[in-house]
């Protein structure tokens, strides 16, 4: 990709952010983006087959960014209360994207991209997982209720007394034999 290309593609991206900050998906019309970043339409559509394209690639390399950034994502096999502080970190640090990215109609994506994200890498490593109920259930319990917990607690608590309510949670569901 030449200097063109890539100054054109993050003109569209800083574009979108612009407007996505404002405004739900569903709203946002290639017309005012391609004003904002002022290109073509045509311009637009050598990058991207349309908005939601451009949302779902944007969201991906979050996504990407934010497994990358777990130091042992397989920690969930070992170590959850890392695994659930590593996870919860990595939400904290990419908070300003994912507030945008993932809001009003994508809310849902971002953890259950995670989950998916997190059990490929853990199936990489321990085929056998893939098939077990209880494993999935429970990594889907902590992805998930990790998640939530962050987004619903942590401005009216503080990330110190989520994260300590968060390690009294797992140690209580490790200390059940059947887990």
């Amino acid at each position: 990709m030449d200097m063109r290309e890539k100054k054109t593609r993050q003109s569209i991206r800083n574009a979108f952010l612009q407007l996505r900050a404002h405004k739900p998906l569903e709203r946002i019309t290639v017309k005012e983006l391609a004003e904002l970043a002022q290109i073509s339409k045509a311009t637009f559509y050598l990058h991207y087959h349309d908005i939601y394209d451009l949302s779902e690639q944007m969201q991906s390399e979050v996504i990407r960014m934010m497994l990358d950034s777990l130091e042992q994502p397989d920690s969930f096999l070992t170590d959850r209360k890392r695994f659930t502080r590593e996870l919860f970190a990595s939400f904290a640090a990419h908070e300003n994207l994912t507030n945008i990215l993932f809001s009003g109609s994508q809310a849902a994506v971002l953890p259950i991209s995670i989950e998916r994200g997190i059990k490929e890498h853990i199936f990489s490593i321990v085929p056998e997982t893939r098939n077990d109920a209880r494993f999935n259930i429970m990594l889907t319990y902590q992805v998930q209720g990790a998640y939530y917990t962050y987004t619903e607690n942590r401005k009216k608590f503080g990330a110190e007394q989520v994260l300590a309510a968060l390690d009294e949670i797992t140690d209580r569901i490790a200390a059940k034999p059947d887990f």
